[in-house]
C-alpha cells in the first residue's frame, strides 16, 4: 500500500462527513470528497506540514464544494419559474434585497470575521469544526462568529443612516 493509499483510507469518512456537513447531499459528498483526494494527489507535493494533514484536506474539500457551488449557481436557472409563482415578486425582492446588503457588508469584513462567518451561515459548519479549520480553540470560533455579528449588524445599521 502507497502512502497516499493509507492517507485516503485513514481519512477518506472525515472528509466525507466534512463535506456530508455542508452540502447535506450524500451524493454531492461523495462526488466532491473523491475530487478533494485527486486534487491533494496532484498537489502532495505542496503539502508543507504547516497543519495537520486532515485539516488540509478538509481545507481543500471546502474549497472543491464551493467551487462546485459557485457552478450550480450558474447553471441552475430551473427553479427561477417555480419561484416566481410560489411567492409574490415584492417578497422574493425585498429578500434578495436584504440577502445583497448583508453580502455587501460581509464583503467588505475583515478576515478572519469574513469567512467565520460565512462558514457557520452559509455552510453550516459547527464551530468545532470552524476552530479544526483555523486549528484554533472552539471558544475562538464563537467569539470569532460574535464578534463578526456584531460587526455586520453596526455596519448595516450605519448603512441605513
Amino acid at each position: 500500500m502507497t502512502e497516499f493509499e493509507s492517507i485516503y483510507k485513514q481519512y477518506f469518512r472525515e472528509v466525507y462527513s466534512f463535506v456530508l456537513s455542508l452540502s447535506r447531499n450524500e451524493k454531492i459528498a461523495e462526488e466532491i470528497t473523491q475530487e478533494t483526494f485527486f486534487k491533494a494527489l496532484k498537489s502532495i507535493d505542496k503539502f508543507n506540514g504547516n497543519c495537520k494533514i486532515n485539516v488540509w484536506l478538509c481545507q481543500i474539500a471546502k474549497n472543491t464544494y464551493f467551487t462546485y457551488l459557485d457552478k450550480q449557481k450558474r447553471y441552475d436557472t430551473e427553479n427561477i419559474e417555480e419561484q416566481a409563482s410560489d411567492k409574490c415578486i415584492e417578497t422574493m425582492i425585498l429578500n434578495k434585497e436584504e440577502t445583497f446588503r448583508i453580502h455587501k457588508v460581509l464583503h467588505c469584513l475583515d478576515e478572519p470575521y469574513k469567512e467565520v462567518f460565512t462558514l457557520r451561515v452559509f455552510g453550516d459548519l459547527s464551530f468545532k469544526q470552524i476552530s479544526q479549520l483555523f486549528e484554533k480553540t472552539d471558544s475562538w470560533g464563537r467569539v470569532t462568529f460574535y464578534r463578526a455579528k456584531q460587526k455586520i449588524q453596526s455596519m448595516l445599521k450605519e448603512e441605513l443612516k
